[in-house]
């Protein structure tokens, strides 16, 4: 059996498999036949009682009824036609509608004891009622059905997790216990729990046609994880992003800063020299500059970073900051007393090598990399996978294709054109992950996706602009990539 997977990972993986052209309708269509061969692998003949949700979990089961010829098979949606939560759900209905198979919608509880009767006599139970996103307690008709379920002498089959299971933890306030589950792609981890056996019986695992690549892709999905909220947050939950940077050049602070607002970080603060920080000051009202004592970086300013990464949820530091011995000498004690660190641009050779700081993302491209002395040698991503681990902190590397590792995973980012050589573009990026990691404590889903709306965002902008574009467009972008999101 393949090793498990994170229910959030299985949903980004989703995702991401449309963006890049593995559509969810095929995606469905591959699991209902996995279904159906399930089935067929144990049983010639005999009558098939689905009952199946209003989301893509039922839409499956919908398919497996169309792979199930020479089976009398018959279908219960748990509420309305008009409730179902997707356009490929919905299409798998309609065709079976037009198939003429035997459909019956469960609008109340009156057609609960059409529900039994039907199971009197199956052979075959297909429980679709929930997918893995099943959360808080259920209602009716749901909870009725799973005891229907339950009560049935068929045999059970669950469709991607049995109903009412927790994916991850395996808790259960009532969920059906299946003799048979069939999962796709990959086991979800609460599957395999030992608490777990009493609901999933054998677990099968469908190959749906997911490429291996495709997990390791960033996309959409990436950023999905990322940007919920709740509707009564206040000021500063999500996220409260300090920015150190500057002396040298003032812009380069400035651009990490906006792109962090404009990711939907709600405070930025720029800590900055006393000669960039009223400059810096009049590019937008919406930046709070924190004015530091001298014209550059350096170690007198310390106890007032520190005072302000207590402050903040992340720290976003050497962008613009020269190479002084004073600023390097600052800029080496932050790294040593932050904790989630994004180090970038001058910051990288600040970095004392080897490190082992789990709560720092570094994002150099190849030529920072000879810079900080570390020589790329062969394979450029296991180059990346070994640097990771033999750190222990997580690494984006910047190039035509992004790589991003803490040494145990890699993923790729394709997103990004070579007009985004512009200078800045660098610490927009920057920013973005500053911003993501406010509010996610996993580096690689933050740099992953930093990296892919970092690119998304210069992809629109090269489309307007060609190669003269500017790192302020790729910032003007970044909202019109989350509003497709």
């Amino acid at each position: 059996m393949r090793s498990p997977m994170r229910p959030l990972d299985m949903k980004r993986i989703d995702r991401n498999a449309a963006y890049h052209g593995l559509s969810t309708l095929q995606l469905m269509e591959n699991a209902g036949a996995s279904i159906a061969h399930a089935i067929r692998s144990r049983f010639e003949r005999g009558k098939i009682v689905i009952i199946a949700g209003r989301g893509n979990n039922g839409g499956d089961a919908f398919v497996a009824a169309r792979h199930l010829k020479g089976f009398e098979v018959e279908i219960f949606l748990a509420g309305r036609f008009e409730e179902i939560r997707t356009a490929e759900a919905r299409t798998n209905w309609e065709i079976l509608k037009a198939s003429n198979f035997r459909l019956t919608e469960i609008r109340d509880s009156s057609a609960m004891k059409v529900v039994r009767d039907a199971l009197d006599d199956a052979e075959i139970v297909i429980d679709a009622i929930f997918g893995t996103g099943v959360t808080g307690s259920i209602k009716e008709p749901e909870r009725g059905l799973i005891e229907l379920i339950n009560r049935s002498n068929a045999f059970k089959i669950a469709v991607d997790i049995p109903s009412g299971l927790d994916p991850e933890t395996a808790e259960a306030d009532l969920a059906v216990c299946a003799d048979l589950t069939v999962t796709f792609h990959r086991p979800k981890t609460g599957m395999l729990l030992d608490a777990a056996a009493a609901y999933t019986g054998e677990i099968e695992v469908g190959d749906i046609g997911i490429p291996s690549l495709f997990e390791i892709l960033t996309g959409p999905g990436d950023l999905e994880a990322l940007l919920k909220r709740e509707k009564t947050s206040h000021k500063g939950d999500n996220g409260r992003v300090l920015i150190v940077g500057g002396g040298p050049f003032t812009g380069a602070p400035v651009l990490s800063a906006m792109a962090a607002l404009r990711s939907g970080a709600d405070w930025v603060t720029l800590a900055l020299p006393r000669s960039a920080a009223a400059t810096a000051a009049t590019f937008s009202p919406n930046l709070i500059v924190e004015p530091l004592s001298s014209d550059i970086l350096c170690p007198d300013d310390l106890e007032c970073i520190q005072n302000l990464m207590g402050r903040h949820d992340v720290t976003v530091i050497g962008m613009g900051a020269g190479d002084a011995d004073e600023t390097l000498e600052l800029m080496r004690s932050v790294i040593k007393t932050s904790k989630k660190l994004v180090l970038d641009a001058d910051g990288l050779y600040a970095l004392d090598l080897p490190s082992q700081k789990e709560d720092l993302i570094i994002t150099p491209h190849r030529g920072e990399f000879a810079k900080m002395g570390v020589e790329i040698t062969g394979d450029p991503e296991t180059f990346v996978m070994e640097f990771s681990k033999k750190n222990g902190f997580t690494v984006l590397m910047k190039g035509a294709e992004d790589l991003i590792s803490d040494g145990n995973n890699l993923r790729i980012n394709r997103t990004g054109n070579a007009g985004m050589t512009v200078g800045g573009s660098g610490d927009v990026l920057s920013g973005i992950a500053g911003a993501f990691y406010a509010i996610c404590d996993d580096p690689v889903a933050v740099a992953s996706a930093a990296a892919f709306l970092s690119g998304a965002a210069g992809d629109l902008a090269f489309r307007e602009r060609g190669y003269g574009l500017l790192a302020t467009d790729i910032i003007d972008k970044i909202s019109d990539v989350l509003k497709q999101i």
